[in-house]
């Protein structure tokens, strides 16, 4: 990252009158949190359990095996400590500024609101909600961690799950109609440690037909080229610099 990079990049978003910042899975790992994908924990994770995070991470699991599924998700998700990093106080700052319209992302620890951020669209859901299938009761978080076992309705007794997506399961319509008009709106597009052909976005990027196209991640991507400026490092390192407040 360049003086000169951050001097374009606060210039992109001056000029801006609709910003869309899109969050990649390895924003978590500024939290010190990593994707269920990542391959040192995934090892992991089927080392203690038997099962990979792919499979458990399901709702055939979740329905066939349940009291594992808890256990499983209560160690390794529900309980892991997930405050904000730099990056999600300094989307907050912008969105609080008026350069920032509206966030995206497939993360479920809610990094992005507990910073500040209002305007956040969960694709894949949050860890903030349960529910119950049979009766649509809600619950909460500290509700749940504060049970034991297999959390049932108060209400019906039906067995009570989180209101997320596991692998495999299919995005809201609401909310997939919802993120390609963001997109369609957007005169800058942001993305945050993900990239152009990535599994979650590609299908709503190819929507984007605003201005300026602008990527910020660690790794280099063979389609980097398409975007108007690309900045290799770690958005932690950048979108502070921009100095909103």
């Amino acid at each position: 990252m360049s003086a000169n990079q951050i001097f374009y990049l606060k210039q992109i978003i001056e000029d801006s009158s609709y910003t869309v910042a899109i969050s990649g899975s390895r924003m978590l790992e500024e939290c010190g949190i990593y994707s269920l994908k990542s391959q040192d924990l995934a090892f992991k994770l089927e080392s203690k359990y038997g099962f990979s995070p792919e499979r458990m991470f399901t709702n055939i699991y979740f329905t066939n095996r349940t009291s594992q599924f808890y256990k499983f998700f209560r160690e390794e998700i529900l309980s892991v400590p997930s405050l904000p990093g730099p990056s999600a106080y300094a989307l907050a700052a912008m969105e609080r500024a008026g350069r920032l319209q509206s966030i995206i992302t497939g993360n479920i620890y809610d990094l992005e609101q507990k910073a500040g951020c209002k305007n956040v669209i969960h694709l894949h859901g949050t860890l903030n909600y349960f529910i119950c299938p049979h009766c649509k009761q809600k619950y909460t978080r500290e509700e749940i961690l504060n049970t034991k076992g297999v959390p049932h309705c108060r209400s019906c007794g039906t067995t009570i799950r989180p209101e997320l997506l596991f692998f495999g399961e299919m995005i809201d319509s609401h909310l997939m109609t919802r993120t390609t008009r963001e997109i369609e709106k957007a005169d800058v597009l942001l993305l945050l440690e993900t990239t152009i052909d990535s599994e979650l976005y590609a299908n709503y990027i190819k929507y984007f037909s605003g201005s300026k196209l602008v990527i910020i991640h660690e790794e280099e991507n063979r389609l980097d080229y398409r975007a108007d400026l690309v900045i290799l490092d770690r958005p932690m390192n950048v979108l502070p610099a921009l100095g909103y407040q």
